[in-house]
C-alpha cells in the first residue's frame, strides 16, 4: 500500500508540538531535518510509529527523521503545506540550530572556532618567548648576541602578527574570503600605525581628522597588536558586508566591486567605530587599575579581571603602570605580582584540565599551553582551553584573586617589568613570598578547575578491565572514502558490505551507506577526527560530525536499543571533540548474544547521498 504523504506529514507535525514548536525544516536525500524550539514537546515514541518514518536521531541540534530516498521530498512538500513554512536548505537548518543556543555560548563557540586552528602557532610561540626571555634575564650577555635577537624575532612572530592570523581564521569561520580577512588583519597592524605595545609611553599620538559633512572625526593612528576581540568583530563585519554585496551586485562587476567596497567600508568602520570604543575601554581600565592596585582589595579585583583584559587585548597597557612605579626613587613594581598571580592561576587551571582530560586532543593542547602560561604567556591557555571550557577560567579568576590579595598584603614587588610567572624570579625582590604567591594562585586554580570541570565519564567505565590504555590511539585501515574524506574501521573484526548487515534498515541503506563489522574486540574507536553529535540514551550508538560535513553513525549490534544500555559503556558525550583512533565505547559481546541480538557493528556515512564518489569496503 502506497504511503499517504499528507497523513505522514500531519502526524509528524502533531507529534513535534505543532507549527509553533518548529524553528526550521529542510530535507536531504533520505531525512527530514528539523530544528525544534522545545524538545520537551516532542513525542519520540509516537514519531517512531508514524507510517513512513523509518528511524530518527538527534544531531547538532537537529531532529532528523529517516524517511528514505524518493519519499522524503514528497513528505517534505506536504510538511510545508501543513505548516505554511517556506522551503529551506540544510545550511538554513544548521544556522537555525546554532542560533538556538544562548548568545554567550554562541560567542564562546565562535571564539573557540577561530582559535582552535591557530593554537599550534601561538602555543609554540608562547613557549619559545618564555624560554628566550628567561635566557636573556639569566645570561645578560646572551641578550646582546645575534642568536638572542634572531630567536626573539622568531618567538614573537605569531604574537606580533596575531591579528592577521586571527583575521584569516575568523574569515573562514564566518564564511568570508580569507584573503580579504588577511587584508583586514594587516591593516589593523600596518607599519603606518603606532604600535599598540608602545602607545602608552607616548606624550602625543598622531591622528587622522576626517571631514565628514563638515563634521571632524578624529581617529588615533594606533595599531591592534595583541588584540583579539576587535579583530574578530571587524572580520565578522567584513563577512556580513561581503555576503550582502555578493547578493546585490551584478555578476559582471562583482569581482572588483565586492572586494573593493568590502575592504574600504570594513576598515573605515573598524578605525572610526570599533577602534575608538576599544581605545576608550583601554583608558577606563587603565584608570581603574591605577586606582585599585594601591590596596589589597583592589589588587584582588585586578587579579580576578586580569585574564579578561587579556581576552580583550587590553593587557599591554599595564606597562605604563609598571614603568610609573619604577620611575619613583626607590620604586618597586607591585603590579607584577598581581599579573603573576593571575597568569599562574590560568596555568594551574589549564594544567588541571590537561591532567584530568581523557581526550587526547584536549591533552595535547592543555599541557603545552599550561607550560606557556607558567612562563607568562597565557593566550594559548586562555583561548585554547580555559575560555573554551569556561569553568577553568572562572577557577583561574578565583585563584588569581586570592594570590593577588596575598601579594598586596605581603608587599611583594619587582625591580623590573616585562616578565611574570616563573621568569619573574629574575626580577622579584622577595623570592620566598613570591613562591607562596604562585603556589596559592596556581594551586587554588588547579584544585577548583579539577573539581568544577567534568567530562562526565560514566561510573561504569571503571568496571571493565581495558586491554589497552584509555588514551591509546588505535589505527585501522580506511573502509569508507569520498571527496569529503576517509573513514577508518572503528573496531577490530571482519568487514562486510552494508547490504549483508542482518537488518533491513541498514541493509537497504535507509540510514546511509557504509559497512558492517563482525567484531573480534569489544572496543569502538573513532573512525575520524570530529565532534560527537549524538550519544544514544541506550549507549549503543554514537554519531560523529567530521570535516566537510561528514555525518558518521556507529551502531553496535542489531536491535540492541532493547538492552537499554546494559552491556554498554560510553567514554564520550555529545559535544566532545574526538580524534581518529580515540576510544569511544566498550560493549559486552556476551550480553548482546545472550539477549539474542546480532553483535555486528554498523559503521555508516549517513549523508552518503550527498556525495557521488563514495566507496565502501575493506581498505578502499
Amino acid at each position: 500500500m502506497a504511503l499517504d504523504y499528507r497523513k505522514c506529514a500531519e502526524e509528524i507535525v502533531s507529534h513535534i508540538g505543532g507549527r509553533e514548536n518548529i524553528v526550521q525544516a529542510a530535507h536531504c536525500a533520505t531525512r527530514l531535518r528539523l530544528v525544534i524550539k522545545d524538545n520537551g514537546k516532542v513525542d519520540k515514541k509516537a514519531l517512531e510509529n508514524v507510517d513512513g518514518v523509518k528511524g530518527m536521531f538527534e544531531n547538532n541540534g537537529q531532529l532528523q527523521l529517516i524517511i528514505g530516498t524518493g519519499t522524503v521530498n514528497k513528505v517534505y512538500a506536504e510538511f510545508l503545506s501543513v505548516t505554511g513554512m517556506t522551503e529551506a536548505t540544510k545550511d538554513d537548518v544548521k544556522a537555525a540550530a546554532a542560533a538556538g543556543q544562548p548568545i554567550w555560548k554562541r560567542m564562546l563557540k565562535a571564539v573557540g572556532d577561530v582559535f582552535v586552528p591557530i593554537l599550534p602557532a601561538i602555543v609554540a610561540s608562547g613557549l619559545m618567548m618564555g624560554f628566550v626571555e628567561a635566557m636573556g634575564k639569566v645570561y645578560p650577555e646572551f641578550a646582546s648576541t645575534s642568536w638572542y635577537d634572531f630567536l626573539d624575532m622568531v618567538a614573537n612572530t605569531a604574537f606580533a602578527y596575531l591579528p592577521v592570523i586571527v583575521a584569516i581564521s575568523a574569515a573562514r569561520v564566518f564564511g568570508g574570503n580569507i584573503f580579504l580577512g588577511a587584508v583586514i588583519g594587516l591593516a589593523m597592524i600596518h607599519a603606518n600605525l603606532v604600535n599598540a605595545w608602545v602607545v602608552g609611553s607616548l606624550e602625543t599620538i598622531p591622528a587622522w581628522n576626517f571631514n565628514i559633512f563638515n563634521f571632524i572625526v578624529s581617529v588615533n593612528k594606533v595599531g591592534y597588536q595583541g588584540h583579539v576581540i576587535p579583530v574578530i568583530i571587524a572580520v565578522y563585519l567584513m563577512c556580513a558586508i561581503e555576503k550582502w554585496l555578493h547578493k546585490h551586485t551584478p555578476e559582471m562587476i562583482d569581482l572588483f566591486v565586492v572586494p573593493f567596497t568590502t575592504v574600504l567600508v570594513t576598515t573605515f568602520l573598524t578605525f572610526t567605530i570599533i577602534g575608538p570604543i576599544f581605545s576608550q575601554l583601554e583608558s577606563w581600565v587603565l584608570i581603574g587599575a591605577e586606582k585599585l592596585v594601591h590596596n589589597p582589595f583592589g589588587s584582588a579585583i585586578m587579579g580576578a579581571i586580569y585574564p579578561w583584559t587579556v581576552v580583550m587585548g587590553l593587557h599591554h597597557m599595564y606597562n605604563v603602570i609598571e614603568a610609573g612605579m619604577l620611575a619613583v626613587e626607590g620604586g618597586l613594581n607591585t603590579w607584577m605580582p598581581i599579573a603573576s598571580a593571575a597568569n599562574f592561576a590560568q596555568f594551574g587551571a589549564c594544567l588541571a584540565i590537561g591532567i584530568k582530560a581523557r581526550q587526547q586532543r584536549t591533552k595535547v593542547v592543555a599541557i603545552p599551553s599550561s607550560l606557556s602560561a607558567a612562563l607568562g604567556i597565557t593566550e594559548p591557555a586562555i583561548f585554547g582551553i580555559n575560555l573554551r571550557f569556561f569553568k577553568p577560567i572562572i577557577a583561574g579568576m578565583i585563584g588569581g584573586t586570592i594570590g593577588a590579595f596575598y601579594g598586596a598584603l605581603s608587599g611583594i614587588g619587582a625591580k623590573a617589568y616585562g616578565v611574570t610567572g616563573i621568569p619573574g624570579y629574575l626580577t622579584i625582590a622577595q623570592p620566598f613570598q613570591y613562591t607562596i604567591l604562585l603556589a596559592i594562585s596556581g594551586g587554588i586554580a588547579f584544585v577548583l578547575a579539577w573539581i568544577m570541570w567534568h567530562e562526565e565519564t560514566p561510573e561504569a567505565e571503571a568496571a571493565p578491565a581495558a586491554p589497552a590504555e584509555p588514551d591509546k590511539v588505535v589505527e585501522f585501515g580506511t573502509v569508507i572514502s569520498s571527496s569529503a574524506g576517509e573513514i577508518a574501521q572503528c573496531t577490530a573484526g571482519k568487514v562486510i558490505p552494508y547490504t549483508e548487515i542482518p537488518d533491513p534498515t541498514f541493509a537497504e541503506g535507509t540510514l546511509g551507506k557504509g559497512v558492517g563489522i563482525i567484531p573480534e574486540d569489544e572496543y569502538v574507536y573513532s573512525p575520524i577526527d570530529g565532534e560527537i553529535s549524538s550519544v544514544a540514551e541506550s549507549k549503543h550508538a554514537i554519531g560523529i560530525s567530521g570535516e566537510n560535513d561528514m555525518e558518521v553513525l556507529i551502531h553496535v549490534g542489531v536491535d540492541t536499543v532493547e538492552m537499554k544500555g546494559d552491556g554498554f559503556v560510553d567514554y564520550v558525550k555529545e559535544g566532545d571533540k574526538v580524534t581518529k583512533g580515540q576510544k569511544l565505547m566498550k560493549f559486552d559481546r556476551a550480553k548482546i548474544k545472550a539477549a539474542n541480538h546480532p553483535d555486528t557493528v554498523v559503521l555508516l556515512l549517513t549523508n552518503s547521498d550527498d556525495y557521488t564518489d563514495v566507496k565502501f569496503g575493506e581498505n578502499v
